[in-house]
């Protein structure tokens, strides 16, 4: 018995000591889970101030606090201004060379970190279109502070790259140097010396966009040709056409999948993009189906949904392996135009009320403006904050553009370009343009001053916003781009910086240099926008549309929630390259609901025509689950509490402070021939 009694108290000793042991690993876990939340918050303080060190405008940051770094600024190219049919039938020239050079460039390439994903047919095209040089010894092929157009790769030979008489690192055969400048007018930050006697193989920037223009091209045009064979569709102009082809979805079926089943409710066209259907007729209840026809591609089944129809009166089963393209009833209206978003949901504001404020400052120059204090620096120039010298309750904000500093055709059609959107954009969620004016050494833009500053600040100075008050900026966010999608165009630099609040705390679109009118085919093509916020289609030249704006909302949510974007570094290519491997290779932190993940992760769709409010526009994104119970028309007549009212007191008693109003004296005058004398 004693044994006995022995061996139950040791058992129960045992037990004690495992329920401590599981004590122990349940405080432990709970540790490991507030170390691993804190790893991703000091995670994104890294990625912020990898960020701050690697700004344009920074050497090392050392002496810079990161709240004080530069803001992002945005990439704007030269306008892209496409002939389609011209493009088409001028193919970029193809240069002879052996299977061994072009194995070189192909695997050179491949190793790139974002040019791999320009696809198969693409990459071997710019294969075809490499031309060969060659540099003797002591030969700079690169200079440091040139703009270059150009990448290369080495074939035979050995190059070093130094920056400031410094050497960097030896180049052997097989790299790929200078890719940026396939992008856009890259200045290089290191110069590239030949060692030896070198052969290498050349890419021109217009080269790879035509590559990368041509096939996006190519896919809308025979998009088209499958849509006018539906009888259907085929009377639309093409401007429809265009829009019904991007709100296209495909599908892929495998052999005996149901694609539409008979007595089912239906509301959508299909259209077979790839391999063979059947379709299926049951005559009565107690005989089986019976095939009456076989459909391949180019064909479509369905069309009657469109009229109305919900109920299917006949089966359409896959032959083999199928794929399809549908577009359903409410997204084919859309696009033909029975649908107007902006009208319904009151975004526009009264263009005669619009009209009247402008009329009001249409005499309004240089001399009749006092500054108060300077608010922002751009690339040409700087925002200062003014009121009218007969008026000091009236202030505005007004963005100077120095002359000498836009020297090109290009970048006087860009500005001219943000001009005319601005100045059409009658919404209360975009900063108003009111009027323009000039002189002989200045471009001038009398806008509407929004005292409570930039998002940006202060999510540097305040920290990640809480889910509610990125659901109002988002909110007011996509008034604006549900405004400027309904008139053709794009803002296509959607970020922190470039969203204002106003005195009362709503939210305003601002930052429209990269803002462009969609083109011909509905797709814009120029490289732009800033580092971190730009859609994978525009890193590939693939040509875009209004889903641009779509990825960037998507970015813009994340950082807000975060402090720093999901694809952020130092090396820009690097930063390309996680774009480019997508949304689901990104962490997202523990803070985040589960309905602002999706939110994010849908909009940020690789695929533009996967991404949420493709197929009905910003209507879509409204509807999801994040906005659910949001107070849509309080946002819109101002009712709804904005999470933060700015005290903008303090800067207007900044007035005193007027040292900037010398007003670019130190400017000299400059040609004004050519410059638009009603800008």
């Amino acid at each position: 018995m004693g044994t006995l009694r022995d061996l139950q108290f040791a058992l129960q000793l045992k037990i004690e000591e495992l329920r401590q042991r599981d004590a122990l690993i349940d405080e432990l876990e709970l540790e490991l889970d507030a170390k691993d939340d804190l790893i991703r918050r000091l995670q994104g303080e890294l990625d912020r101030l990898r960020v701050t060190l690697g700004a344009p405008g920074s050497s090392t940051g050392q002496h810079r606090a990161p709240s004080l770094r530069a803001k992002r600024r945005a990439v704007v190219t030269e306008p892209t201004d496409l002939d389609p049919k011209l493009l088409l039938q001028n193919p970029p020239v193809i240069h002879s060379k052996s299977q061994d050079s072009q194995r070189v460039i192909e695997a050179a390439l491949m190793e790139n970190e974002w040019l791999r994903f320009v696809g198969r047919e693409q990459l071997l095209a710019l294969v075809d279109c490499a031309y060969s040089t060659t540099a003797g010894q002591g030969t700079k092929v690169f200079q440091e502070g040139e703009e270059a157009s150009h990448t290369f790769i080495v074939e035979e030979g050995k190059l070093e790259a130094s920056r400031a008489g410094q050497k960097l690192h030896i180049i052997e055969a097989g790299t790929l140097c200078g890719e940026l400048a396939l992008l856009y007018n890259h200045t290089c930050t290191n110069t590239v010396t030949a060692l030896t006697s070198s052969k290498f193989w050349v890419i021109e920037r217009q080269t790879f966009q035509r590559i990368m223009q041509r096939s996006g091209i190519l896919r809308i045009t025979q998009n088209l040709d499958v849509l006018r064979s539906v009888p259907l569709l085929c009377a639309l102009p093409d401007d429809i056409l265009i829009k019904v082809s991007d709100a296209l979805e495909e599908f892929h079926y495998r052999e005996g999948d149901y694609i539409i089943r008979h007595g089912c409710p239906g509301d959508a066209l299909f259209i077979v993009n790839r391999g063979q259907v059947r379709v299926l007729e049951r005559r009565s209840i107690s005989e089986e189906s019976v095939c009456v026809s076989i459909l391949s591609q180019g064909n479509c089944f369905g069309e009657r949904a469109l009229k109305g129809e919900v109920v299917r009166s006949l089966s359409v089963v896959a032959a083999g392996d199928v794929t399809c393209l549908a577009i359903n009833r409410e997204s084919l209206k859309r696009c033909i135009g029975e649908q107007d978003d902006a009208r319904e949901n009151g975004t526009n504001e009264p263009k005669t009320k619009a009209e009247e404020e402008g009329a009001e400052l249409c005499d309004v120059s240089s001399s009749d403006v006092q500054v108060l204090c300077n608010v922002g620096e751009g690339r040409y120039g700087i925002t200062q904050l003014v009121h009218l010298k007969n008026d000091g309750s009236r202030v505005f904000a007004l963005k100077i553009i120095r002359k000498h500093a836009v020297v090109s055709p290009g970048h006087r059609e860009r500005i001219f370009s943000e001009k005319q959107i601005m100045i059409d954009a009658h919404c209360a969620f975009i900063v108003r343009l009111y009027q323009t004016f000039r002189d002989g050494k200045c471009l001038y833009m009398l806008m509407e001053a929004c005292l409570g500053g930039d998002l940006w600040t202060l999510l540097k100075e305040r920290g990640p916003f809480d889910e509610n008050a990125v659901r109002f900026y988002t909110a007011c966010v996509l008034e604006a781009l549900s405004f400027l999608h309904s008139q053709g165009v794009l803002h296509r630099d959607l970020k922190p910086e470039n969203v204002l609040l106003d005195h009362k705390g709503y939210a305003k679109l601002a930052g429209f240099s990269s803002a462009k009118k969609l083109g011909s085919l509905q797709r814009v093509w120029s490289f732009c926008g800033s580092v971190g916020y730009q859609a994978p289609e525009v890193i590939l030249l693939r040509g875009h549309s209004a889903t641009v704006d779509y990825w960037t909302l998507g970015v813009f949510v994340y950082e807000l929630l975060n402090s720093s974007p999901p694809f952020s570094g130092l090396d820009q290519l690097k930063v390309y390259a996680a774009v480019l491997r997508g949304i689901d290779a990104v962490e997202f932190p523990n803070t985040m609901s589960k309905p602002v993940v999706d939110l994010i992760k849908r909009l940020c769709r690789e695929n533009p025509t996967e991404r949420l409010g493709q197929r009905n526009g910003v209507k879509d994104i409204r509807g999801h689950k994040w906005f659910e119970g949001f107070d849509w028309l309080g946002l819109r007549d101002g009712s709804h509490a904005p999470p933060i009212v700015p005290n903008v007191h303090s800067l207007l008693d900044r007035g005193a402070d007027s040292s900037s109003s010398e007003n670019h004296t130190d400017l000299s005058p400059v040609d004004d021939s050519d410059w638009d004398k009603d800008f």
